[in-house]
């Protein structure tokens, strides 16, 4: 319980610092919004384009987009010292991972679904049809990129370059993260709709195996 009273608490403070500043959000919403609009007029796609490229564009913007959300996940924290301060009031440290990459998980689900109609719009593909199922892949994929990025936040936020370290180490560690959603929403964006359960089933195992490894290592990577 302790551990859950801690999560919730921390998950607050993660949500009132950036409903207050909405800096993450804003960029990260503008970001995609100009790579899905560039490539929408230089592609000028057909309905059978889009529903083949669609997909794949929309995840790599994702992708691309989740470096800079969860670039200062952990870089705000080392002003004043205040990562010490959590480690301290906390019984157990994957509480801090917790809150984290719970908060960071919602930042990117707000974020997919705030532009998928515009995605729908721009690429002229309905999606209303297959919402629940595209709500479902989203948050599979975006579980696995947000538990991956909090913890590699963790270890680039002390290194030297740590600007360049997190792509780095994020995007190609995400590789089957990206291919698995791109095959998934591509088979709910078809003329056909259709759930492609393998690729549902390997995001799942992707963010069980991920999160089992943050919870058993997550102590070691808050060390200095």
């Amino acid at each position: 319980m302790s551990v859950l009273s801690n999560t919730t608490a921390l998950l607050g403070k993660e949500l009132r610092t950036e409903f207050r500043s909405r800096e993450l959000l804003t960029t990260t919403v503008v970001f995609i919004l100009i790579v899905m609009v560039l490539f929408s007029f230089t592609f000028d796609p057909t309905v059978g384009e889009s529903r083949r490229f669609g997909p794949g564009l929309l995840w790599l913007a994702f992708l691309f987009a989740s470096s800079l959300m969860l670039q200062p996940c952990f870089l705000r924290e080392l002003n004043n010292d205040t990562l010490s301060a959590l480690r301290l009031s906390v019984s157990d440290p994957f509480a801090i991972f917790l809150a984290k990459l719970a908060a960071n998980t919602l930042f990117l689900l707000l974020t997919e679904l705030l532009l998928l109609p515009i995605f729908a719009i721009l690429y002229n593909i309905p999606v209303l049809a297959v919402f629940g199922q595209l709500v479902l892949v989203f948050f599979l994929g975006s579980l696995g990129v947000a538990t991956a990025g909090t913890a590699l936040s963790a270890i680039s936020a002390q290194a030297r370059m740590r600007e360049l370290m997190l792509p780095l180490l994020l995007l190609p560690l995400l590789t089957p993260v990206l291919v698995a959603s791109t095959e998934v929403t591509a088979g709910l964006l078809d003329r056909q709709p259709f759930v492609q359960w393998k690729g549902v089933g390997f995001l799942a195992v992707f963010d069980v195996v991920f999160l089992t490894a943050l919870w058993i290592f997550g102590e070691y990577l808050l060390e200095e």
